[in-house]
């Protein structure tokens, strides 16, 4: 009896492929004697191995410095090397064979290798397997014709990916759709954008020479009257509107601090140190001190760094200058209730941050806490400084005085160690000691330094200035210096009179003068 059977036929593809990137491995080698001249283009290897690929990264100690190369082409125990050796290779010297790294060679290398081995190829592309059926093809394929097929950075352009949800398990930060407007671009007259600053719906935009604030998922139309009237948008990065002042970041964003409403950053370029709040940018730098920063962050140039942060323990803004000579650095803060700047210091930071009212700083690797009360003052990164500060009087303006007296009202441990006039120099003087004995009484007295009387400390102060041309009776025989104003630095060791837990204080300084007969 004869039956019919009914065969089915399946679209079936018989696909070989070459061998691919992820079939490489690590792996290493010996060099054969003799090993390997200044100018070899191969390495022969004691023994082949078959896991060596073309593009691996080749890397050995020669001395002190580690060379590397990359494989150009295999032949047996033969390796070819891209470039030719710059440095003698010794007979028993290991190689390592690590990632690809150096695909210029890959394709050609596998497109001369046997094809049944190696190469992509499908054995049958016929649906249902018959003769002279339709091919399996691609179908239309949509495509764009990039005229430069290089990589490109856009300096004054911005891009977002697709959305992330935590709460429902959304990730498409890995989406980047060219059929949606996805770039935001601003004005490359003002330089390159060095740094976003999300702030509740807004994006601040710090480009060199402008800062500019963009609308998140809204947009702004402007009424007759030209005021601005925010609107719902499905525009992720809407209208970009500048900051009034023609002023940037320059090339430091390190020096970006915020607290609150309040951004600070410096401008290199116009030597000015800014803050943009509410009311906008203002130049801080000019409270008292425009001709400092217009020395110093010249001098930063390209290569310095102008490190930036907010100190929540006093609640300033910290920066530092630090500049390409080794070793030179100025680190001062900005007080916002004094509108000015109020202090130096002694510490070169690499970063600044705050945290629940606590001020790190980072350097050299390291993490360090500030304020702590069990430390020294002035003790940062391991190290004890001295603490000083600068006075400068001038009573009665346009009159030439005599100063013949110094005193302070504060704690033991403070020293003058330079007092000068616009014409005369006075002799240091020294601390106070506690008089106890009798021989130490008879040695303070004949000693140029602080005595305290009625909890306060006092001293006389010893021209120690050249006798000049009509002087009769100068020098050290005569107390007090003549000038218009005259400039105090005292300072206090805090390895010598620091205690942790407590502070050196500082309450008034004073000097004594009468008007110059002369």
């Amino acid at each position: 009896m004869a039956a019919t059977l009914e065969i089915k036929y399946f679209n079936s593809f018989w696909l070989k492929k070459m061998k691919t990137v992820t079939e490489v491995v690590n792996t290493t080698g010996e060099v054969a004697a003799p090993g390997g001249a200044i100018g070899d283009d191969s390495i022969t290897l004691t023994n082949a191995n078959t896991k060596i690929s073309v593009g691996q990264k080749i890397t050995w100690s020669s001395g002190v410095n580690a060379k590397t190369n990359f494989v150009y082409s295999i032949s047996g125990a033969v390796i070819y090397l891209t470039t030719p050796l710059d440095a003698v290779l010794n007979a028993g010297e290991d190689l390592i064979f690590g990632p690809l790294s150096d695909f210029t060679y890959i394709p050609a290398a596998y497109a001369e290798a046997e094809a049944e081995n190696e190469d992509w190829y499908i054995e049958e592309a016929r649906i249902r397997g018959g003769y002279n059926n339709t091919t399996v093809d691609f179908g239309v394929k949509a495509y764009i014709v990039e005229d430069v097929v290089k990589q490109q950075h856009l300096s004054n352009s911005m891009i977002y990916s697709g959305i992330f949800n935590s709460r429902t398990g959304t990730n498409r930060t890995n989406e980047f759709s060219v059929g949606v407007d996805i770039t935001k671009a601003v004005d490359p007259a003002n330089g390159s954008i060095q740094k976003l600053f999300a702030e509740d719906t807004n994006l601040i935009i710090f480009q060199e020479g402008k800062v500019s604030q963009a609308l998140i998922d809204k947009n702004a139309i402007y009424s007759a009257e030209g005021s601005p009237i925010t609107t719902s948008s499905a525009q992720v990065i809407g209208q970009i509107q500048a900051y009034g002042g023609n002023y940037g970041i320059s090339t430091n964003p390190e020096s970006f601090a915020t607290y609150g409403y309040r951004k600070y950053f410096t401008d290199r370029t116009k030597n000015a140190v800014l803050r943009l709040s509410q009311d906008g940018i203002t130049e801080i730098s000019s409270y008292g001190m425009l001709d400092y920063f217009r020395d110093n962050l010249s001098d930063v140039g390209n290569s310095g760094f102008v490190v930036g942060g907010w100190d929540m323990h006093n609640k300033q803004y910290i920066l530092s200058m630090q500049f390409p000579t080794r070793g030179r650095y100025e680190t001062l803060a900005f007080d916002e209730d004094t509108k000015g700047w109020v202090s130096r210091y002694t510490y070169k930071p690499d970063a600044i941050k705050s945290l629940r009212n606590e001020t790190f700083t980072f350097n050299k690797g390291n993490v360090w806490r500030h304020y702590v009360s069990s430390e020294y003052r002035g003790s940062f990164y391991g190290a004890i400084f001295s603490s000083n500060i600068v006075f400068i009087f001038n009573p009665e303006v346009s009159g030439c005085k005599t100063f013949n007296t110094i005193n302070y009202e504060g704690t033991n441990g403070w020293q003058v160690v330079n007092l000068i006039t616009d014409t005369d120099r006075a002799v240091t003087i020294a601390y106070s000691d506690q008089v106890n004995t009798l021989a130490n009484l008879e040695t303070q007295i004949s000693i140029n330094n602080f005595k305290k009387k009625e909890n306060k400390y006092f001293a006389n102060i010893v021209n120690n200035t050249a006798a000049g041309a009509g002087d009769v009776i100068f020098g050290q025989s005569i107390s007090g210096i003549k000038g218009y104003h005259a400039t105090v630095t005292m300072l206090i060791n805090n390895n010598v009179f620091g205690v942790p837990n407590s502070r050196n204080e500082l309450f008034a300084v004073s000097l004594g003068y009468v008007e110059s007969s002369y």
